[in-house]
Parts: C-alpha cells; sequence; structure tokens
C-alpha cells in the first residue's frame, strides 16, 4: 500500500521505530475521543437545558432524548467537523494542487488522521443513539447514512488515502445546526415566527451548495484527479466512488422535502 504523505514521515519523526504502535495509538484516541465528547456533551445538555431553555420542561419525556442528541450531540460534531474541513480545505496548504506534498489522493497528515477518526468516534456513538431509540431519532435512512459514513472514515482511516474526499463531505456538516434549529423551533412552537422563516431559508440556500453543488465539485475533482483515484486500493477505491453516489442521492431527495417545507411556511406568511 502506498505511503501517505507526509503523516507516514510526521508518525515516523514521532515515534520513530515505534511508528506502526503510534498509528494504532492515533486510531484509538481519535476514535475515544469522538466518543467521549458525544458522551460529555449529551450529559451536559440534560443538566444545562432545564435551566437555560424554559421550553424544555414542557415537551415529553420522548422527545427529551431527541433534544439532548440535536441540541449539543449533533449541533457540537457538525461545528466542530465544519470547521476541522475549512481548515484542512481552505486555510492549510495539504490539499493545494502546487504543495509539495506528493499527489493531492495519498495526501493526509496527523491532524487529518485524528479529526477522521474523531467523526468515526462521533458516527459510532449516534448509531447507537439511532438503534436505541429507533425509529424516533431518525429511520433507516440516518442508518444507512452513519454506517456508510464510518465505514468510509475507518477506510480512510486505515490507509491514509482520500482525505480531500472525506473532507469535502464532512464540510456538508454545516447544514446540521440550522437542521437542528428547525426542530428546535417547531418542538418550542415558534413555526410561526420570523427566526423559523429565516432559518429556512438559510438552510435551504447552505443546503444546496454544501449537500449538492459541493457533491458536484466532488465528482469533477474527482474526475480530474481519477489517475490518482484508481491507485487506491480496491475497497477504499469503490466506496469513495460510491458512497458519495448513495449521500448525493440521499441530500437530493432531502433538499426536495426541504424545499417543500420551505414553500409550506411562505404560503403561511402569505395567507390574510
Amino acid at each position: 500500500m502506498k505511503r501517505a504523505f507526509p503523516f507516514h514521515d510526521e508518525l515516523d519523526m514521532v515515534f520513530g521505530e515505534w511508528s506502526q504502535l503510534g498509528e494504532y495509538l492515533l486510531w484509538f484516541i481519535s476514535l475515544l475521543s469522538g466518543i467521549l465528547f458525544c458522551k460529555l456533551v449529551y450529559a451536559m445538555s440534560k443538566v444545562v437545558s432545564p435551566i437555560v431553555f424554559p421550553a424544555y420542561n414542557k415537551i415529553l419525556d420522548k422527545d427529551k432524548f431527541e433534544w439532548h442528541n440535536r441540541l449539543m450531540f449533533s449541533t457540537g460534531h457538525a461545528i466542530l467537523a465544519s470547521i476541522f474541513s475549512a481548515y484542512l480545505l481552505y486555510i492549510s496548504d495539504i490539499f493545494y494542487d502546487n504543495a509539495p506534498y506528493g499527489p493531492v489522493v495519498f495526501r493526509s497528515t496527523l491532524f487529518s488522521h485524528f479529526c477522521l477518526g474523531f467523526s468515526c468516534g462521533y458516527f459510532i456513538a449516534d448509531i447507537v443513539m439511532l438503534l436505541l431509540f429507533y425509529p424516533h431519532l431518525g429511520g433507516y435512512e440516518y442508518v444507512i447514512h452513519h454506517l456508510m459514513s464510518v465505514v468510509s472514515l475507518a477506510l480512510a482511516i486505515q490507509c491514509g488515502h482520500g482525505h480531500i474526499y472525506l473532507y469535502i463531505v464532512l464540510l456538508s456538516e454545516c447544514t446540521t445546526p440550522f437542521v437542528n434549529l428547525r426542530w428546535f423551533l417547531m418542538m418550542t412552537k415558534q413555526k410561526s415566527t420570523k427566526l423559523y422563516l429565516f432559518n429556512g431559508v438559510v438552510l435551504t440556500v447552505l443546503w444546496l451548495l454544501a449537500r449538492v453543488l459541493l457533491f458536484v465539485y466532488y465528482f469533477i475533482h474527482m474526475y480530474f484527479h481519477y489517475d490518482q483515484v484508481r491507485q487506491v486500493h480496491d475497497t477504499g477505491y469503490y466506496f469513495l466512488v460510491s458512497a458519495p453516489v448513495v449521500l448525493g442521492f440521499m441530500n437530493l431527495m432531502w433538499f426536495f422535502k426541504i424545499l417543500q417545507a420551505l414553500n409550506r411556511t411562505l404560503k403561511r406568511k402569505q395567507a390574510p
């Protein structure tokens, strides 16, 4: 398997002859960090929500599980994943075509590995929540989405390849806080407010940019770097190609649902 640059060089520099053990240690720490983060923010939400949000005490007990899951568990990861992705894609030069790190598809760093492991830990924790409270927190499509995310992230962590594509997809998590805010406003009976309408407009535009057009860019980038993509080991290659097709289709399906919801909201506002 091809070495990932500069990731394996960084491993050798930090761990020396123990670099293989260091790689396993990095996997373990990053996964555990994601899982513990979810546990911590979930517990924090249970303490903070009754104090900060009076409406929390008025919702049904079965909805409180989803409140904690969305308010800090899901939203917290989405914010961090978006920041990590934006930094690695646009601020750091690691994925710039003209950067001196070798073929872009085979580039990764200690930091990019840690962030993918962190997100993998989150998705594992969220799958457990989805299954424990199925179907209240989400139907089969959410389970499929998360399972594909876990496998894709795990493959990228294992080989160190294709990180640029994983971060393009993870950047789409920037829509999640607005999805969760929409649910929060519905639960607190604020569907008639201007904030609900504003959030709906922002969510629609952001979804189009981050979960539809960004996936188009994903495949355009892959097309122009296909000679590199084809050199990724077979399992990784098939997931790089197939997983975004499935996720992209699901994003389109959800986009039309968001458009319909926004249209209903606008019609209510226009009604006498």
